[in-house]
């Protein structure tokens, strides 16, 4: 073997170096594929194959070989070196790398990807944009196009995703690192005794690393905050906040910028703006909100319709394009909703006073209002920038209430509001737009901040009241802009959409739901009003849960895009996000947009505003990506928490996943995920069936799939890692 222990390893290398440049120099214009070179050297063993093949790129990367795209190489004698050029292309992506260690980089403008094993990752971790060069080398000796996904190798990092990385402080002899919370860094970080000194072993710390060029030494880095104990609640949530780069706090020229801001609404604030105090306004927020960007009116008009007001806090008129305060948001991108505190888009001073909808209080807005006939059809609309008073901050309990009642404080408004709501759920639902329902969890904490009661939320009429409005306020933005033309150009705009499933994974709902007796015909997709009725028939059937599961899997994720290709999901064929710009940043620039175009834009501008839109786009649903697995993670902290007190329980829960390794239960009311391995499932050997979601038993054919009810004890919980273990009773 040439690969030995300790510094005999370097003279093993040094050998083999010289043996694999010996053999290439005795025929220098003669390509060799891997397996003939190593046929030469009398070298079999996988490991050793693998130890050639690496220091084959090492030498290609030094200019002593060159590799051509079958991936064989061949030696470059020492005066032809300065004139030769790689003859394997580098190509620059982003890489994301499994929990297994494998990593794959996504092409930069392309949906093409290349795999790279962890020997060949050098110093790339996790999110890195790196340089790659792929390689045909493991691939047979084939000639493999790039988009067939090649294998390939780390050449340089060209940008660090994350400098800053979190993790828990460990000690081996003298010797101390720092364990990163993200698995899918596999090196530790190792930090100098003084550095460790600043935190106790077993501490949750952020390190900053240091310039890491040699893959042969772990990367080093210095302590620059300490969190607090592993395992202890509120140090694991900070530790989530910060593993994801979420900011705290704003810095001196934005705090700065916002203090400048004038405290009351100036006269000319109010010129040319459409002045709605005069009508009746209400906000409906949840009970712990302190920020309220939307209102609400109902009209009925003369002719007979009714006229529907949603008006939306002007942040823009706080927040202008260019401004630090600009800058600071869009690289928030949204509000952060962590299961005990707020990270928010903007300074408390914008998001809970001067743009909040406060009652009692004139508020700068933008309002759509829409003129809608007795069968919920839009007739007229009007898009304003406005001012509103708001009369009265609701809960959505108090307005479920008055909605039960049938009266109550301004039933007037919220009864008729209501039964417009109900209309257009209907329509919607008749066109096809999708219902999952998503249910959430509500913590109640103690005096000590831990978790002593865990509330499933329930949906109220109310929620769906403004939910409707709020729909219905988005899709009429969104047609207003897209319907317009320019000069026979689109005008360029921030739209919400929605793609179609991918056809593949249609077909294989299609053939899962006939196990079951129901029937979709997928063979030119399945229009979302198909995909509807679906899921209305197995309503409370017993496998409800399992194919609702199924279907929500094998749907698009909803992103923002400057093409409009549509809303699947809510069958609509233009949407936008128009109603959240205290937490949303593309509400903020749709705001802008639709002001600006209000007075006409130039050529040049249009062509300022479809190069940066897309951008915004891209940020924005990156952002929305990372705060949503934030609050996850956060929420799954304090689950594990409260699960700390009830080890040994019996509870009963769903198989809300299958995988090789184990079944993962959702608890029944507390929405909490643990898992059952399947090393403890003893009474028999199971196999995963990957097409029925389900681990069959080999002897005795006992099945467990997704759907299935089960009673399970809680067996173990482990704070540090985030997991609860069950087995399964009874």
């Amino acid at each position: 073997m040439y690969v030995a222990a300790g510094h005999a390893e370097i003279v093993a290398i040094g050998s083999l170096k010289k043996a694999v440049l010996t053999q290439l120099a005795h025929a220098p214009g003669v390509p060799f594929a891997l397996k003939e070179l190593c046929k030469h050297l009398r070298i079999k063993s996988r490991s050793d194959m693998d130890q050639v093949m690496d220091l084959l790129h090492t030498l290609r990367q030094e200019g002593i070989v060159l590799a051509d795209d079958d991936g064989r190489f061949r030696y470059v004698p020492e005066k032809r070196r300065e004139k030769s050029t790689p003859m394997t292309a580098k190509h620059v992506g982003i890489l994301r790398v499994s929990k297994r260690g494998t990593g794959i980089v996504t092409l930069e403008g392309s949906d093409q990807t290349i795999t790279i094993s962890s020997r060949a990752m050098r110093t790339a971790l996790h999110g890195d944009t790196v340089a790659v060069v792929p390689f045909a080398g493991r691939s047979g000796g084939k000639r493999v196009p790039l988009n067939a996904g090649l294998e390939g190798e780390v050449i340089e990092v060209i940008k660090r995703a994350n400098e800053r990385i979190v993790g828990r402080m460990e000690r081996s002899g003298n010797f101390f690192f720092v364990v990163p919370d993200d698995g899918r860094i596999s090196r530790d970080i190792y930090v100098a005794k003084a550095e460790a000194s600043k935190a106790g072993l077993g501490d949750k710390v952020i390190v900053q690393l240091l310039p890491w060029e040699d893959e042969h030494l772990n990367p080093e880095g210095t302590v620059i905050e300490v969190l607090g104990p592993s395992g202890d609640p509120h140090a694991e949530v900070m530790s989530v906040a910060r593993g994801f780069g979420l900011p705290f706090g704003f810095s001196d020229g934005v705090t700065s910028e916002t203090e400048r801001l004038p405290s009351t609404i100036q006269p000319r604030d109010i010129e040319g703006r459409l002045d709605y105090r005069d009508r009746i306004c209400v906000t409906i927020d949840p009970v712990d909100a302190k920020d309220f960007d939307d209102a609400i009116s109902y009209e009925s008009l003369a002719d007979g319709t009714i006229r529907l007001g949603v008006h939306i806090a002007d942040v823009s008129h706080y927040v202008r394009e260019g401004s630090a305060l600009d800058a600071e948001a869009l690289q928030r991108g949204t509000s952060v909703y962590m299961v005990d505190e707020v990270i928010p888009m903007l300074p408390e001073r914008l998001s809970n006073d001067l743009c909040s909808l406060k009652p009692d209080t004139d508020r700068l807005t933008y309002s759509v209002l829409i003129d809608l006939g007795e069968n919920g059809t839009v007739e007229r609309y009007e898009i304003r920038k406005s001012i509103i008073h708001s009369r009265r901050r609701f809960t959505y309990e108090e307005v479920q209430c008055i909605l039960d009642a049938g009266e109550g404080e301004f039933a007037d408004v919220l009864l008729p509001l209501h039964a417009l709501a109900k209309q257009l759920h209907k329509k919607r639902r008749k066109n096809g737009s999708l219902d999952f329902d998503s249910t959430e969890v509500k913590f109640v904490f103690d005096n000590k901040g831990l978790p002593s009661k865990i509330i499933k939320k329930e949906r109220l009429d109310a929620h769906r009241l403004v939910e409707e409005c709020m729909l219905m306020a988005n899709k009429v933005v969104a047609k207003h802009i897209g319907f317009a033309k320019k000069e026979m150009h689109a005008l360029p705009f921030v739209y919400r959409v929605h793609d179609l499933p991918d056809p593949e994974r249609l077909r294989d709902l299609a053939n899962f739901v006939k196990r079951f007796g129901f029937s979709v015909d997928a063979k030119n997709g399945i229009p979302s009003r198909e995909l509807q009725r679906l899921l209305d028939r197995v309503k409370g059937s017993d496998v409800e849960y399992l194919i609702n599961e199924v279907a929500l899997r094998s749907m698009a994720k909803a992103i923002y895009s400057e093409n409009n290709i549509g809303h699947y999901g809510l069958a609509f064929n233009y949407y936008t996000h128009f109603t959240s710009p205290i937490r949303r940043y593309p509400d903020l620039v749709v705001h802008r947009l639709l002001e600006e175009y209000r007075g006409g834009v130039s050529p040049r501008r249009r062509e300022q505003l479809a190069e940066r839109i897309p951008y915004v786009c891209k940020q924005s649903s990156d952002r929305e990506r990372v705060a949503l697995e934030a609050e996850r993670a956060s929420v799954k902290v304090m689950q594990v928490e409260y699960m700390k007190r009830h080890v040994g329980d019996v509870l009963e829960g769903v198989v809300g996943g299958v995988t090789e390794f184990g079944l993962f239960i959702e608890i029944n009311d507390l929405l909490i995920e643990g898992l059952v391995r399947v090393r403890d499932l003893a009474d028999d050997y199971y196999l995963f069936d990957e097409k029925q979601y389900a681990l069959r038993g080999r002897s005795r054919g006992k099945v467990y799939r997704l759907g299935d009810r089960v009673k399970v004890q809680v067996i173990s919980v482990d704070p540090r890692e985030h997991q609860i273990d069950f087995t399964i009773v009874g």
